[in-house]
């Protein structure tokens, strides 16, 4: 059960973050475990007000998420949405139940729930503006041709994938080809996430984040 969770000491504090694909029924059940054995004073998720709204209205976490007309956020939104629903669909799981649960969990020990994340709508609408056109041709290319080509990945592959050799693998791959998007998508929110976990109340803290923020999280918050 301690695969994929890394235990920090910080100011007196014992920080507990839960690395999650965010369409895994192994990393729901995580979450569930981890939370309701440690029992945390605070609970941190990786989600913002609108996405926690969108939760709580058993959708998923991308595609129930209000809009406002907002042409990038729409465009980026509808793209992760088709992304995660071909994995869902293989694997019966609706995308962010992780999340959800985390939010569950906390409420049934009564912890303090934090919704750590930042504004993504705003972060989608400001990637958009800020990358280039030959970014914004590339991105879409490469989204419609896994959208045509489908999607052969099983619950399996993608745990391996939140190895920490496969993570930073992947990561720094996506960095060369997309350096801004990379930039503003995962290191400007690992920043903002490691801040709320750090200010986050009680001497146990539990944080259920996608794998993926986990080594920036891990870094911004040993560089305190």
């Amino acid at each position: 059960m301690e695969e994929c969770i890394t235990r920090l000491h910080l100011d007196g504090k014992e920080l507990i973050l839960i690395g999650t694909i965010h369409m895994s029924k192994r990393s729901v059940e995580q979450v569930k475990a981890v939370i309701e054995t440690e029992r945390p004073e605070t609970v941190c998720v990786e989600l913002d007000d609108l996405r926690s709204v969108a939760l709580a209205k058993a959708s998923t976490e991308a595609d129930a998420v209000p809009a406002d007309g907002e042409l990038p956020f729409l465009l980026l939104n509808t793209i992760i949405a088709t992304l995660q629903k071909r994995l869902a669909l293989d694997w019966g799981l609706l995308p962010g139940q992780d999340l959800l649960q985390a939010v569950k969990s906390a409420k049934a020990i009564g912890a303090q729930l934090i919704l750590a994340d930042c504004n993504i709508q705003a972060a989608f609408c400001r990637i958009w503006e800020s990358i280039s056109l030959m970014e914004k041709t590339k991105l879409l290319a490469r989204f419609l041709g896994l959208l045509t080509a489908g999607i052969a990945l099983s619950e399996t592959d993608m745990e391996h994938m939140k190895s920490p050799d496969n993570l930073a693998a992947i990561l720094n791959k996506f960095g060369a080809e997309f350096p801004e998007l990379k930039s503003m998508l995962i290191d400007e929110r690992d920043y903002v996430l490691a801040q709320n976990i750090k200010k986050a109340p009680g001497s146990k803290v539990v944080a259920v984040i996608g794998a993926a923020h986990v080594p920036g999280i891990v870094k911004h918050l040993l560089d305190y």
